[in-house]
């Protein structure tokens, strides 16, 4: 242990602490722009310098551990004037421009010039032009970015991609896509972890919600919105509910206060996911021989992304079967629009998730399945509906709750888990223990593929046989686990992968709250969904068994074929241009 001072308090740390950690552990905050613990840790902003007795030259209090017997001031005179100049010069090179930035209001740049007092500059501006391709998903505003590195270092530390590079030197330093390539052409996954994780508003999504209320207010549009499984654990965070107050059947209530005209939940689908992926896999290990193992799951795009630039002669082991998305966009505008007695060309079909790489799923050419344009025409992000609720004036707390309208609005518990890493694999394991048995297993049985992040391996008996899965969540750790099947290191045969670490709670497009990581506080909240569930098995849904009853037939018939499955190679992802990432290096 190590004792030392900070602000005239006495601080007992373990040694290896930076001054940082030893402050904020002492309830003392010191401000950063750059600073993400065991990812970013270069110091670049400057913002969290501090006053060392003894030492002539103040330090970044991100970077610098504890020393016994440091006296350390955070916001002495000295300090708060250089803190004030760092941040200026800073400002000096941001377009400043709050007012329509949409991280207004939760920007660690605005928090922190309002704390030290700056309302004018001493700078000349100097904000860097930019262009950009505002029809892809993921937008950077070069205008407002900062330096901090944080993008670089999250694609490239956690999901393997180095998407992001330093170009230029000197004062023309910036941040733009590495190999000089435009966007559209890397093989960015669009999983949404650099939006996430930077500190004000050069990255975000592309904003729908125009087009969103656009769809609300023309007569000839019935709009359908189907609420992901994720976003029932997120959407309040933003809004000032708590947990508590924040129910997905509240969320119903405001987007029927909107003007939506039916509300469903996406967890409907991920149960017909997995009849379609569970049935899939049982067919595919029923013929092992034919075909090759594992089998990957399907249902997370920026995954599909990913190994589609990265590993494309791996393709053929993904799961035929869509996502919960676009198997509920090609039934409502089939199964449900037969229902309603309308064309099917007049629903428009809307889903809110937590994802952006949802963004281009649903418009890839081939999902057009239920022949009506695109099976899902628009996707807002968690903090897009966030947005529209506030822009509506929506005082959430107030609401009743409203339940969702049927029937695709039933669905069970391992639909709800979805938003959780292994939660697909968790749902697809008891159904076909049911499949394969005839019997319900114990809802818990394989509650061991349970992970907050990383990897997790398991081997599960039914009827007799072993069932070796793995599951994985953030890309980087994808990318390990691809290696060692690649090398022959491992063998499985149903493999889970998640693009975001934590899985869809913590996905890129879910809130944002600056040096938290929320992911597995959502989830447990999820998983406590699915322990009071009525329901806790897909096959049991009674919507599920209708559907099929009605319009689907069975599970893999010619009609499910062609409505919830798709083919991955109908369609083209830039590869990846790195060849230190091959199958012969040591990682």
């Amino acid at each position: 242990m190590v004792n030392l001072k900070i602000d005239n308090i006495t601080v007992e740390v373990n040694e290896g602490t930076t001054i940082l950690e030893a402050a904020k552990l002492a309830g003392i905050p010191i401000p950063s722009l750059c600073y993400l613990k065991g990812i970013n840790e270069i110091g670049a902003c400057r913002v969290c310098v501090v006053e060392v007795k003894g030492k002539d030259k103040l330090l970044p209090a991100c970077n610098n551990m504890v020393e016994s017997g440091m006296e350390i001031l955070t916001n002495s005179p000295r300090v708060r004037e250089t803190r004030r100049t760092n941040v200026e010069l800073i400002l000096s090179q941001h377009d400043c421009n709050c007012a329509f930035c949409v991280r207004s209001g939760n920007c660690n740049l605005q928090t922190i010039s309002n704390d030290l007092g700056i309302l004018s500059l001493s700078y000349d501006k100097n904000v860097e032009p930019y262009i950009w391709n505002e029809s892809f998903p993921l937008i950077r505003d070069a205008g407002k970015c900062i330096k901090c590195m944080r993008c670089i270092q999250i694609c490239n530390k956690i999901q393997s991609l180095n998407i992001w590079d330093v170009a230029n030197t000197g004062s023309r330093t910036t941040v733009d896509v590495s190999y000089n390539r435009r966007i559209k052409n890397s093989d960015c996954s669009l999983c949404g972890q650099c939006i996430t994780h930077c500190p004000v508003g050069a990255l975000r999504e592309r904003d729908d919600t125009v087009k969103a209320f656009s769809a609300l207010a023309d007569p000839d549009k019935i709009t359908v919105v189907q609420i992901a499984p994720a976003v029932r654990a997120a959407w309040g965070e933003a809004l000032g509910l708590t947990r508590e107050e924040a129910t997905v059947n509240r969320l119903v209530s405001a987007l029927r206060r909107m003007g939506f005209n039916y509300i469903f939940d996406t967890n409907f689908s991920a149960d017909l996911t997995i009849m379609e992926e569970g049935n899939e896999f049982i067919e595919r290990i029923s013929n092992k021989e034919n075909n090759i193992f594992p089998m990957f799951t399907s249902c997370c795009p920026g995954w599909v992304r990913f190994l589609k630039s990265q590993y494309p002669d791996m393709v053929e082991q993904l799961s035929t079967a869509k996502s919960p998305q676009q198997m509920f966009g090609a039934v409502a505008k089939s199964y449900y629009a037969k229902i309603l007695n309308v064309d099917p060309s007049k629903i428009f079909s809307i889903s809110v998730m937590p994802c952006v790489a949802k963004k281009h799923e649903a418009e890839i050419p081939v999902m057009n399945d239920a022949g009506a344009g695109q099976d899902v025409d628009l996707v807002l992000t968690t903090r897009e509906i966030e947005r529209m609720i506030r822009a509506e004036h929506i005082i959430c707390k107030d609401l009743k709750e409203e339940e969702f309208d049927m029937p695709l609005g039933v669905s069970s518990g391992a639909g709800v888990i979805f938003g959780s890493t292994g939660g697909v694999m968790e749902a697809a394991l008891r159904s076909a223990h049911f499949i394969i048995t005839g019997k319900n297993p114990d809802p818990d049985a394989f509650k061991e593929v349970r992970i907050s992040g990383g990897i997790k391996e398991a081997v599960f008996e039914i009827a007799g046989s072993s069932i070796k899965v793995a599951v994985v969540s953030g890309l980087g750790n994808a990318r390990k686990l691809v290696k060692a099947i690649r090398k022959g290191k491992a063998h499985y045969d149903f493999v889970e992968v998640m693009a975001c670490p934590g899985g869809c709670s913590g996905g890129g497009g879910q809130p944002i709250a600056d040096g938290l990581e929320l992911g597995k506080e959502r989830a447990d909240n999820l998983y406590k969904l699915d322990k009071k569930a009525e329901l806790r098995f897909s096959h049991e849904n009674p919507s599920i068994i209708q559907l099929y009853a009605d319009y689907m037939e069975k599970p893999l018939s010619h009609k499910a074929h062609k409505l919830l499955h798709t083919d991955h190679n109908a369609w083209i992802m830039p590869l990846s241009p790195r060849k230190d990432f091959g199958d012969n290096d040591d990682e």
